[in-house]
């Protein structure tokens, strides 16, 4: 089933279909940006053929297609989930290419998530250890993925809308793989080319001093409005909606009664995995399907793991001992925080398996070491690069 759910959006097939459903008979620059990025570049080199006349693919260290590419697509891998020297090299590769095209050539922009930490052009006088600070600091600080991605796009000279000003009027199609609450297009791949919105969040937040001050570098960003967007199209082609469906739909094909939750699941991936947990067990026996992105606090020296994986291992402690019960908690880029398994399925005997190795689960919790505790039950999933990012999947059995 979460197979189901990946292939629903797979980024070849995703971009393939749209760009099928537009005749496209003049020549054709495409960038392709993310860690969906090799797979939603191939759909439309399968389109576009000849008519591309030259490509741009930025995507994660590893990520890069094992066969060569035609030789008028450059290729560099940077980094993910923290910039590195790569990313601004990137960045720098990003804005010769726009530059290089003619005044009147048609851009495709394919961008999936990733892309923020990527890609980069730092403001002047801003260092790449200062980005380093920022984005340690962003992802261990438990904020919502609204509030991470807002500062994110104000420490660049290319998000929220900035890069969109180097186009300079060039038609240009922009087709998004969605990894964000809501499908919001300035928030996926932190709006390269869409407008600066209001930021909304209920959570309550702050910013170190420091912080603030690196935000005042950037240069403006331009508003909703501004003539920079004119000729700029936009569409999503992949969202997590579309992955709980397709798994939701695999499970009545097996024969299961499913229960879709259409709440977004946010917030603490501890908490979340007791919650799950507690409604798989009360719930009736049914397949239960969940879609989101939950947030893990972590502690100075954190160990093993990532948000999936927190969260699988927080609900197996409530599953201990339970029959008939298992639950997966997967990515769908196939790499669950800095590491490469997607993330875990477990059940009711997942915490004896590890408990018989000489470990313990609530202190690998509280370590962030969730991952290394799952390694030794046996729990991990792994399925390399998946040529998709919407988010992580959720699925509950109760037998």
């Amino acid at each position: 089933m979460y197979q189901a759910g990946l292939a629903a959006v797979d980024g070849r097939a995703c971009v393939h279909r749209a760009l099928q459903d537009q005749t496209v008979d003049t020549p054709v620059y495409v960038i392709a940006i993310g860690k969906a990025a090799p797979a939603m570049l191939q759909g439309a080199l399968d389109v576009l053929a000849d008519r591309l006349r030259a490509g741009l693919l930025i995507t994660k260290h590893g990520y890069a297609p094992a066969r060569p590419l035609p030789a008028k697509i450059d290729v560099f891998e940077a980094g993910h989930p923290w910039p590195d020297q790569a990313s601004l090299d990137a960045g720098e590769a990003l804005l010769r290419f726009i530059d290089a095209a003619p005044a009147d050539a048609r851009v495709v922009f394919l961008v999936s998530g990733g892309t923020s930490s990527l890609v980069e052009v730092l403001p002047e006088g801003m260092a790449l250890s200062e980005l380093h600070k920022a984005n340690d600091w962003l992802l261990g600080s438990g904020l919502d993925i609204h509030v991470i991605n807002y500062v994110r796009k104000a420490l660049s000279c290319i998000k929220s809308g900035r890069l969109a000003q180097r186009l300079q009027g060039r038609p240009t199609r922009l087709m998004l793989i969605s990894d964000v609450p809501g499908d919001d297009p300035a928030t996926i791949g932190s709006g390269l080319l869409v407008p600066e919105i209001l930021l909304e969040t209920e959570a309550p937040w702050e910013l170190p001093g420091w912080l603030e001050a690196l935000m005042e570098r950037a240069p403006p960003a331009p508003e909703e409005g501004d003539e920079c967007f004119d000729n700029i199209e936009t569409e999503i082609v992949a969202s997590l909606g579309d992955a709980t469906r397709a798994a939701a739909q695999q499970g009545r094909v097996l024969g299961y009664e499913v229960y879709e939750h259409h709440p977004f699941i946010g917030g603490d991936a501890l908490l979340v995995g007791r919650r799950l947990a507690a409604e798989l067990l009360q719930g009736p026996k049914v397949l239960h399907v969940w879609g989101g992105e939950t947030t893990v606090r972590l502690p100075h020296n954190p160990g093993r793991g990532g948000r999936n994986q927190h969260l699988a291992l927080s609900a197996a402690i409530e599953l201990d001992g339970r029959k008939n019960v298992a639950l997966l908690a997967a990515a769908t880029d196939g790499t669950d925080g800095p590491t490469q398994d997607a993330g875990a399925v477990v059940d009711g005997v997942t915490v004896r398996h590890g408990r018989s190795e000489g470990l313990d689960a609530r202190r690998a919790l509280s370590a962030a070491n969730a991952g290394a505790f799952l390694a030794a039950s046996g729990a991990l999933i792994q399925t390399g690069p998946t040529g998709t990012n919407v988010m992580d999947l959720m699925l509950g059995i109760k037998q």
